[in-house]
């Protein structure tokens, strides 16, 4: 029999992971995308040292890293006007580890892992758009993905499905239909400007109801973004304008570099996540991954390694499960004890991130908050991220899959 076949849905950041780790573990591996011009949408996004030990898995040597992103720290917290509030130390030896980011722009992060995965011989079919899913059962039914192209009908069956399809996943709402996204409360602008003279380190900035914060993610160009309270769907005339108005009375340093920003390279979405995220990873032969699992608050910075751990995750657990001994429902089941408490735990400190900072309204908690920060030590916050950005890869499977495995799957 032929090699185990997997059918991704969604060609985005978690989409992609997942395919690369799978057709790594010798799955024959096609990635559904809805766009069909397979771009990224997007900004700047900061990957944390959990998030780069994913990409070295997902083969990413250091000169392929260095080349679509710019290494760099975390600094800690600031208010509004630009005051210390809680600084991280990072010129220590033993913080730096942890508080070192990778930044990147989103779209060249997103052509990078496209570029991995046709090299690892991934199938990529544009303008796909998913209309059904059947689970099947592992050890039984195989697993069936209806999907429509430029006017036809097609059904894939597959050993294993990979929702990857994000914060509006079709898949999940086939499978998991309780399970919606609620708006945060907030919206946030977001840009990438040219720049070579300002300080590249992750610079954050607290508030009354909102956050700003910038990072360099290349020698050439700085993202930033702006996260306010708001109501759900507001529309705005001049983003531009509006954006310089809210963020009028912070730091100097905020306004000139709105001001530099030019119109036409700002956006602004509404925030939304799944509290709690889906009560399990795992529906019969189908593993959901990134948004459309566990989406968070940007507040803890994790969406995007967290994406690219599950894709690492999937791959060396289920996809590589003959080298554990396990067959596909035992091997999904790990996946999913695996993953679904340590994105729970992450989302549910962002949760507590945006309380304490971008959600908090302005008069005396602002002062409450900031008094209270400033008497805590910059390496007990190190401390406590330790264990996200600390994260490493499961161990790889001992050999990938042949033709004489496939068998188990059927």
């Amino acid at each position: 029999m032929g090699e185990p076949v997997a059918t991704v849905v969604g060609g985005g950041i978690a989409g992609l992971a997942s395919a690369v780790a799978l057709a790594r573990e010798g799955w024959r591996t096609t990635v559904l995308e809805r766009r069909s011009d397979a771009v990224e949408v997007g900004a700047g996004v900061a990957v944390p040292g959990n998030g780069v030990a994913a990409l070295h898995a997902l083969g990413f040597d250091g000169g392929r890293v260095a080349r679509i992103g710019y290494t760099t720290t975390a600094t800690g917290f600031r208010d509004n006007r630009g005051r210390r509030i809680l600084l991280i130390p990072d010129d220590r030896a033993d913080v730096r580890p942890v508080v070192t980011l990778l930044g990147l722009h989103r779209q060249r992060l997103h052509a990078a892992l496209l570029q991995v995965a046709r090299e690892a011989g991934v199938a990529v079919a544009a303008g796909a758009h998913v209309t059904g899913v059947r689970p099947g059962t592992p050890g039984g039914a195989r697993a069936e993905v209806e999907w429509r192209s430029g006017g036809t009908a097609h059904l894939s069956e597959a050993d294993l499905v990979v929702g990857a399809d994000g914060m509006w996943s079709a898949v999940r709402a086939a499978l998991f239909p309780g399970v919606r996204p609620r708006y945060s409360g907030s919206t946030s602008w977001r840009a990438v400007v040219p720049d070579t003279a300002r300080d590249g380190r992750l610079a954050e900035y607290w508030g009354p109801e909102g956050e700003f914060g910038s990072l360099r993610v290349s020698a050439s160009e700085l993202y930033w973004y702006g996260y306010v309270r708001a109501p759900q769907g507001a529309v705005v005339g001049d983003e531009h304008a509006v954006a310089r108005a809210r963020f009028s009375d912070w730091a100097p340093e905020i306004g000139e570099l709105i001001a530099d920003t030019a119109p036409d390279r700002l956006m602004r979405h509404d925030v939304y996540h799944l509290p709690g995220g889906l009560p399990s990873y795992v529906r019969g032969r189908v593993a959901m991954v990134g948004d459309a699992a566990h989406a968070a608050l940007p507040t803890m910075g994790q969406g995007a390694a967290t994406a690219l751990e599950d894709g690492v995750s999937l791959g060396r657990l289920a996809g590589g499960r003959e080298a554990h001994g396990h067959g596909l429902g035992r091997a999904l089941a790990e996946f999913d004890a695996v993953r679904r408490p340590r994105c729970r735990a992450i989302a549910a400190q962002a949760v507590l991130m945006a309380r304490l900072g971008a959600d908090l309204g302005g008069g005396w908690r602002q002062a409450v908050r900031n008094s209270a920060l400033r008497l805590v030590p910059g390496g007990a916050l190190v401390r406590a991220g330790a264990s996200v950005a600390g994260w490493t890869p499961p161990p790889a499977p001992a050999r990938p899959w042949s033709s004489s495995h496939s068998a188990s799957l059927r």
